[in-house]
């Protein structure tokens, strides 16, 4: 009998140490599992880091020494950009293509506006990114810094809202419920174009409760849509949407150049409402005085209060386009007798260092430079209006202001001696903080 429990135990004891060396296999393929995992996220995360510090895109200035320093251990080879022949696409790929390592500064001179393709890989193996090279004309603009005054018409009628109302019996109706949306944009209604507001008010009152086909722009896309007018309880017809057709405001004009042409705000005129970028018909460039400051403060940013008036002795110029990038278009010689600067090189992305720089904004009437800190360069962004972090450390601005407030969009920034962005946002819990856009990407729109 002892000897049958003696059996038992040491039966026991098997079993228990199978169960825990069991246990200890599993700890350990979980430990290395854990280790595994742990080191592909490390290696993820240097790996995408790296892919950040270089942009997808950049511009090398025409005939001009360029250093790229993104110290990124990382080569390939450039060569032209394929092009497209007669629906086929011919290879400019020539026999001896340049080696580039980015481990190191390389200075590189490109004398013929072209487009090239880096092949980029890491350590020479690793494949990390295709980057677009462009090479562009060299350029001198006059940074402005001065307040204008917007005034937008857009393209047939902005949608900025569906609802109900009551019908001639007294029910609640909706006639564009699941028909149209906020943003889009109504330019025909029946074939004939919508030439604003009150035009387009017109075709609706005039229909008869006819339905009516409308041509409207959503997105990219084109669109025909019916939409059947119902009388209201005063008799008149109405389909139940909000619209604009127009848009004004204050801003800052960033630059000039020797043909009059101007880029301003550093981001589009987007509605209020719907924040749809608003598609231009037509703008103009008023002259405006700055009469009033709501200085920003944490949470609340601040506004500068222009006046405007709307009169042809008061225009400044023709607005052409309203892009992500800003606003575009021609001034008339009475903008040189308020900008008259002296013109400066542009300095792209890759030459934009942290650090003291400095904004150009009229605050008191006069274009003044005030000091700025650039806090960070994001190189490959992708919010284009975002690519520079900046705070102003300027005492007399921040007197003024409290910071970055609304109407400063645009204000230039320069760094030593060249027109590297302009001012673009305020960052709201920070008002001496906030954002600009490169000036390569207000060149490229």
């Amino acid at each position: 009998m002892k000897g049958c429990e003696d059996l038992k135990r040491k039966s026991c004891r098997n079993c228990k140490s199978r169960k825990n060396k069991s246990k200890i296999e599993k700890y350990r393929t979980c430990l290395y599992f854990a280790l595994a995992g742990s080191l592909a996220a490390l290696v993820c995360t240097c790996y995408f880091s790296l892919w950040r510090k270089v942009p997808s895109n950049i511009k090398i200035k025409a005939g001009v020494d360029q250093t790229l320093d993104f110290q990124v251990p990382a080569s390939g080879e450039i060569y032209k950009e394929a092009v497209e022949v007669s629906g086929l696409v011919k290879s400019n790929i020539p026999k001896d293509s340049i080696h580039i390592d980015l481990g190191k500064p390389v200075t590189i001179k490109a004398n013929a506006i072209e487009k090239y393709v880096l092949d980029l890989k890491l350590f020479g193996i690793i494949p990390l990114k295709t980057v677009g090279v462009q090479v562009i004309q060299d350029k001198t603009l006059t940074p402005a810094g001065i307040p204008i005054g917007i005034y937008v018409k857009t393209h047939g009628v902005l949608v900025i809202g569906v609802g109900d109302f009551v019908g001639e019996e007294g029910q609640k109706v909706s006639p564009s419920q699941y028909v149209l949306k906020s943003g889009d944009y109504i330019t025909q209604v029946n074939d004939e174009e919508v030439t604003g507001k009150s035009d387009f008010m017109d075709k609706i009152k005039h229909s008869e409760g006819q339905e009516l086909v409308m041509k409207v722009k959503r997105g990219e896309e084109e669109l025909l849509l019916s939409v059947k007018p119902v009388a209201s309880q005063s008799g008149d017809y109405k389909i139940g949407v909000w619209i604009r057709d127009n848009a004004q405001g204050v801003g800052t004009m960033t630059y000039i150049n020797d043909s009059a042409d101007f880029g301003a705000l550093g981001h589009g005129i987007n509605d209020v409402d719907t924040s749809t970028l608003m598609d231009l018909e037509k703008g103009t460039l008023y002259h405006t005085e700055i009469i009033g400051i709501t200085r920003g403060s944490d949470g609340a940013p601040g506004e500068l209060t222009g006046y405007i008036e709307y009169d042809e002795e008061n225009v400044l110029g023709e607005i052409k386009e309203n892009t992500a990038e800003g606003i575009f278009g021609t001034c008339n010689g009475q903008i040189f007798e308020t900008v008259s600067g002296e013109a400066l090189p542009i300095g792209l992305k890759q030459e934009i260092v942290r650090g003291p720089a400095q904004i150009i904004c009229s605050i008191d009437g006069t274009p003044c430079y005030y000091d700025i800190e650039i806090m960070e360069v994001h190189l490959d962004n992708d919010n284009v209006n975002r690519g520079i972090v900046l705070r102003i450390t300027d005492t007399d601005l921040l007197s003024l202001t409290g910071g970055i407030v609304q109407g400063m969009s645009g204000s230039p920034i320069i760094q030593d001696g060249k027109i590297i962005g302009a001012v673009t946002h305020v960052l709201v819990q920070d008002s001496t903080k906030g954002y600009g856009i490169f000036i390569e990407n207000m060149l490229s729109h």
